[in-house]
Order: structure tokens, then C-alpha cells, then sequence
């Protein structure tokens, strides 16, 4: 019998094995406790990872503003709050890896679109060919 709890957002996983089908005395259970919580920290320390080279690629194949490449995450099934883009595109901007432009915009305030940097698209190129190579050794290893 496996019963899943959720507790405050965080999925548990109990197995109670029973070793007479009838009986349920204290003896004849065993439970096994698996947790989804480090997994599921492990997968967002991964996607964290990788965020600043995928940002990086989206905007050097053209121009973006913010709700652009946040669509672009989402159907890639990447999702990211505006409180994470923000953040980090003004730090890709101030190490001089993205530049911006103002455009009026008919529905609302100006919007701020990013290019990437000569110096963005030597840096995207080195990070991509450094994921191959760990994609690469990590096939290796877990097949």
C-alpha cells in the first residue's frame, strides 16, 4: 500500500509493506520514506545552472524584450517569474554581455529590448560548447 501526503507544497511518499495480508499488528509493517523535496531542489539548482546561457541564446537569435523571453522559457517548459528575469538580464547587461534599446509602446510604458554583445556572443558560444561537453560526459556516466 503506497499513500502519498502533501504537506505545505512538499509531496511525501510512504510505503507500507505488509507482511500478512490480514494482519495489521505493529510487527508486520515496515514503512519506507521517500521524499520529492531534494529532488526537486536539485532540478531547480540545475535549471538555475543553465538559465544565464539559455537567456544569452535566446537573445542572440534576435531581439527580445522580457515578456518575449519569458514566453520563449514557458514553451520550452522552463518557467521563470519576472522576478528572476529582471535580475538577471541587468546583470548581463551591466557585465557587458547584453545591450538595450527603449521603444514606445502604444499599450502602456516604454519597453526595454535586448540585444546581445559582441563580447555576449563569444560568451554564449563558450558556454554552449562547455554544456555539450558535460552533456556529453554525463551520457557517458549514466548509461
Amino acid at each position: 500500500v503506497c499513500i502519498i501526503i502533501y504537506y505545505k507544497n512538499i509531496s511525501t511518499l510512504y510505503c507500507i509493506v505488509l507482511k500478512k495480508v490480514f494482519s495489521l499488528h505493529r510487527q508486520n509493517i515496515k514503512t519506507y520514506k521517500y521524499s520529492n523535496m531534494n529532488i526537486e531542489k536539485t532540478k531547480a539548482q540545475m535549471k538555475k545552472g543553465v538559465l544565464e546561457m539559455v537567456i544569452l541564446s535566446i537573445i542572440s537569435k534576435k531581439e527580445a524584450y522580457a515578456s518575449d523571453i519569458i514566453q520563449d522559457l514557458k514553451d520550452a517548459k522552463l518557467l521563470v517569474v519576472e522576478g528572476t528575469l529582471y535580475p538577471l538580464l541587468t546583470r548581463l547587461k551591466n557585465e557587458g554581455l547584453l545591450d538595450y534599446r527603449w521603444e514606445e509602446s502604444k499599450s502602456g510604458p516604454p519597453r526595454k529590448y535586448y540585444t546581445i554583445s559582441e563580447i555576449g556572443l563569444k560568451t554564449v558560444g563558450q558556454l554552449t560548447e562547455g554544456w555539450d561537453e558535460m552533456v556529453y560526459s554525463i551520457n557517458q556516466l549514466i548509461k
